[in-house]
């Protein structure tokens, strides 16, 4: 094996993979960092105070394959398995999209909204690796039930549940968005559905992740139209609709929300001041008619 691939020391390893994924993401020092943590199941203190440690063969041979299917675009969070979100680490596989940091808007949103309502029903609408419905259980009392069409997507969510949560704090039902549900039953709907247009440009670089997670029709907002129309007939009497999508969405968003009757319409910007999250409420006065369900 070449020197270059498999150095023998923590130092030599770390600056050879940094140097190597340069050519594939800005956070280079941290991802080779993060690999040999996963490798080795040292901490980041141990390789900091031993860089002059020998690594074993058996660990060098696995650097070098994760190492390879990294710099072949694959991405950090399904070599290791994990991906921390709302100070939890997360099991992910190749079933469900990967967490991300804004994502938290939703969840800081969704409480705000909880939290005017400790008995309401919370559901969770495509769910994928658990992250939003699990981090809304850590920090409520409501009952939560998350959904997802793929069966796959809810072994994941399963798992991260029995691992982090008390034994059946969240119900998962497989469905296809909010169908498995009857009329006027939720309090909060809350959901980070697919938003990226048939053809969008940031698809190349997330080809490793569920297309079904990301993709949503010719214009993105299919399943966000959907989500507004059929959140009308499950929510109750007063309701909340919370929906993820992308930072150049916001406007249409709202059109959408409007359109399906949801009244006192809001935008939110995630860390980044880019738009988010948009809300919709359904108050116990509302008179606009309810549109059936896609």
């Amino acid at each position: 094996m070449p020197p270059s691939v498999s150095p023998l020391t923590v130092t030599h390893w770390l600056r050879d993979a940094r140097q190597r994924l340069e050519a594939v993401t800005d956070e280079g020092p941290l991802e080779a960092e993060l690999l040999l943590r996963h490798v080795t199941g040292r901490s980041r203190a141990t390789l900091m105070a031993w860089p002059d440690a020998t690594l074993h063969a058996a660990h060098l041979d696995t650097l070098a394959a994760l190492l390879a299917r990294r710099l072949e675009g694959e991405p950090l969070a399904y070599l290791t398995g994990t991906r921390e979100f709302w100070s939890m680490a997360f099991e992910v596989t190749p079933a469900v999209l990967i967490p991300r940091p804004d994502t938290e808007t939703l969840v800081e949103r969704a409480l705000v909204h909880v939290a005017d309502d400790p008995d309401g029903l919370v559901i969770d609408a495509g769910t994928g690796s658990g992250a939003v419905a699990i981090a809304l259980a850590t920090e409520c009392l409501n009952p939560i039930v998350a959904t997802d069409a793929s069966a796959e997507a809810l072994a994941v969510a399963a798992r991260n549940a029995r691992r982090l949560l008390p034994p059946g704090r969240v119900m998962f039902v497989r469905g296809d968005w909010l169908a498995a549900f009857g009329n006027g039953c939720a309090a909060t709907i809350v959901s980070n559905p697919p938003y990226l247009a048939t053809g969008d440009a940031h698809l190349l670089a997330l080809r490793r992740e569920p297309a079904g997670a990301l993709v949503s029709g010719d214009d993105g907002l299919s399943a966000i139209e959907t989500l507004a129309r059929q959140a009308r007939t499950v929510g109750r009497a007063a309701t909340t609709l919370l929906l993820e999508h992308g930072a150049e969405q916001g406007a249409a968003v709202r059109q959408c929300l409007a359109e399906a009757g949801w009244e006192r319409i809001a935008t939110f910007a995630d860390l980044a001041s880019r738009e988010r999250v948009s809300e919709g409420r359904r108050t116990e006065t509302d008179t606009h008619p309810t549109r059936d369900r896609a």
